[in-house]
Formats: C-alpha cells, sequence, structure tokens
C-alpha cells in the first residue's frame, strides 16, 4: 500500500498540486458567489487525480477545502471528505482506462457524482440542515417547501445536481489535459492515463461541445427553479 502511495508522488506533482489547489479554489469561489447550482471546484483535483494517481487526487482535494476553509471560506471546511473521495475515485477511474475518450469521461464524471452525493449526503444534513451556501440550495429550499423531508430533498437535489457538475468537471480537466504539451504530461507518474483514444483534436472539440451543453443545461435549471 506505502508503495502504491508513493508512486504517486513526484516532483512534477508537487509541483501541479498547488496549481491544482489555486484552481480549486478560485473557480469555486466565483461559483459560489454566482451562486450557480453547480460547484466546479475540483476541476484541479481530477487532473491531479488523472495525472498522478489516486492517492495524490485525494491530497489534493482534501488539501483544497481545508486550505480554502481556513483561508477564505469557513463553510467550505467540512467538505474536505468529499473532496478526498472525489480525488481518489477519478484516479481509479483513470487508472482503469476510463480518461480515454471523452464517452468515458463521461462515465467517470458519473461515478464521480455517486460517489460524492453519497459521502455529501450526511454533512449537509447534519452539519448544515439541508441548506448550504451553494446555487444547488435553492433546489433543496424549493423541494422542502413542496413538502418533502430533508433527507429525501438533499438526496434528490445531489443526485440532479452532481452529474451536472461532476462530468463538466471531468470534461474540463479532459480538455485541459488534451491541450498540454506532450511533453510535459509525460513527466507525470500516471501519464499512460491521459493517453486519448483516437484524434485529439476531435475529442477535444467533442469535450468542449458537452461542457457548453452542460453548462446550459446548468443555466436553465437555475433560471426554472427561481422562476417558478
Amino acid at each position: 500500500m506505502l508503495d502504491k502511495i508513493k508512486s504517486n508522488f513526484n516532483t512534477q506533482t508537487w509541483v501541479l498540486i498547488p496549481i491544482a489547489i489555486a484552481i480549486n479554489i478560485a473557480v469555486g469561489q466565483i461559483v459560489l458567489l454566482l451562486k450557480l447550482p453547480v460547484f466546479l471546484d475540483s476541476i484541479g483535483t481530477v487532473l491531479v487525480a488523472v495525472l498522478c494517481g489516486p492517492w495524490a487526487g485525494a491530497l489534493t482535494g482534501a488539501l483544497s477545502n481545508v486550505i480554502w476553509g481556513v483561508a477564505i471560506d469557513p463553510g467550505a471546511l467540512p467538505w474536505w471528505p468529499v473532496a478526498f473521495f472525489i480525488g481518489y475515485m477519478a484516479g481509479r477511474m483513470a487508472e482503469w482506462g476510463f480518461f480515454k475518450s471523452w464517452w468515458k469521461v463521461v462515465v467517470t464524471g458519473f461515478v464521480i457524482a455517486l460517489t460524492a452525493a453519497i459521502v455529501s449526503t450526511p454533512i449537509a444534513v447534519y452539519l448544515f440542515g439541508g441548506i448550504t451556501a451553494s446555487g444547488s440550495s435553492f433546489i433543496t429550499a424549493y423541494l422542502l417547501q413542496t413538502g418533502q423531508g430533508i433527507w429525501q430533498a438533499v438526496v434528490s437535489t445531489s443526485f440532479l445536481t452532481e452529474p451536472v457538475d461532476k462530468i463538466t468537471t471531468a470534461m474540463i480537466a479532459f480538455a485541459i489535459i488534451l491541450g498540454l504539451p506532450k511533453r510535459t504530461i509525460g513527466g507525470y507518474p500516471k501519464a499512460a492515463n491521459a493517453e486519448a483514444e483516437g484524434a485529439d483534436k476531435n475529442q477535444l472539440y467533442i469535450a468542449i461541445g458537452v461542457v457548453v451543453l452542460l453548462v446550459l443545461f446548468a443555466a436553465f435549471l437555475l433560471r426554472n427553479i427561481l422562476g417558478g
């Protein structure tokens, strides 16, 4: 086990982790301020997980929320277990070959979404009463008003928003990796996990298209919740 953990870390891993943490916090804080019904605070985590391995991804996720919570927003701190498992599962999916084409990345995003929903639901219910600072709480509040119980409302919100968020996150990470020079990618411990199947340019265009569609869906979802 220790050897597997060590295999995730080299000099390039330690250089990438703080960059990934900065991406997570910056994008996550912007999304939080805009009250969007997604999070997008795990893009850097997925990048590290794919290129370096599940343990490096898990560390990146956990550190992101700890640093974010201590330095900027205390509300981010309790979610570090969710971020940990997002990074770990992203890395495992990459090791199983699910980060080599756009449709496999969609599957990866969906699996990460299920993981995040399972881990985050007890935190949302017990620590926040179901209502957090994120834009997705608009949906939870609406469901509570319709008579749903807190557990049912939180679970319904998670299974509605998490797939959109995590598939978008995985696709953005995939697009970034496709845009990196091959020489740069080759220096990471798990570079083989990121070798795209088929033409890189075609995969990149499809990934961007999927991201645009998901963003539009999220905007439509928020508009209807707020307008309804």
